[in-house]
């Protein structure tokens, strides 16, 4: 019965298909946007905390931080390439609006193929293109993909290793003279001396907040 309503239900038309691509592609671009938001809002948080920690010579506090940092600007990077993407594939697909009420079909189209295919490795938005794509090949518009390419596409993080000159940057940017004099003389000392439990109780606090930072901007980043 299911599959005798499947084929006495109309095929959408080749402008309807358009249509109904683009709006999911503005709505993916706007999802996009918000994660930018949420990352920004949550680095001032995180540059407030490398200053708190560079003013007490924590420094090692400072520099996870500032790695942090790093890879969420990162991330922010990422997300701005993925949109611009987004929007060269709805601009592609608004152009063969006119291809296709001439010819009644949608063409293929190498360059929407290539960014359908770029944006599969992008962990934020791999699983949505799998379905762009499974729905594209079915109307003609792009060729089956090559399955380990889609295989990969979720397995692939593709985040950069943070390089000790861009997280030293960071810190020295945001800490000023502090950061840049990085005080191991006072870290040792404090080393030599034993911990008061004032110090040590602190020093707890810290890392709960380091932990609790790193935990919201995985959460933003994700």
């Amino acid at each position: 019965m299911e599959k005798v309503m499947n084929i006495l239900k109309p095929k959408p038309n080749p402008q309807q298909l358009l249509r109904d691509w683009q709006r999911r592609l503005r709505q993916e671009c706007r999802n996009i946007e918000r994660q930018i938001r949420d990352i920004q809002r949550e680095e001032k948080n995180v540059q407030k905390a490398i200053k708190e920690a560079a003013k007490r010579n924590d420094m090692g506090s400072a520099k996870a931080l500032a790695k942090e940092l790093v890879r969420s600007r990162k991330t922010v990077n990422r997300l701005y390439e993925n949109k611009a993407q987004l929007n060269s594939i709805s601009m592609h697909l608004g152009e063969s609006v006119a291809i296709a009420r001439t010819v009644g079909h949608l063409s293929k189209s190498a360059e929407v193929m290539k960014l359908v295919n770029n944006l599969m490795k992008a962990p934020e938005v791999a699983v949505t293109m799998q379905e762009f794509s499974k729905e594209m090949t079915k109307a003609g518009v792009i060729e089956e993909m090559v399955n380990d390419a889609v295989d990969n596409a979720l397995d692939s993080e593709d985040i950069e290793e943070e390089t000790e000159e861009e997280i030293d940057k960071v810190l020295t940017a945001i800490a000023g003279e502090t950061a840049a004099e990085l005080p191991e003389a006072v870290r040792k000392e404090k080393l030599k001396q034993p911990a008061t439990s004032e110090e040590a109780e602190e020093n707890v606090d810290d890392e709960e907040e380091l932990e609790e930072i790193r935990a919201r901007l995985d959460r933003v980043r994700s």
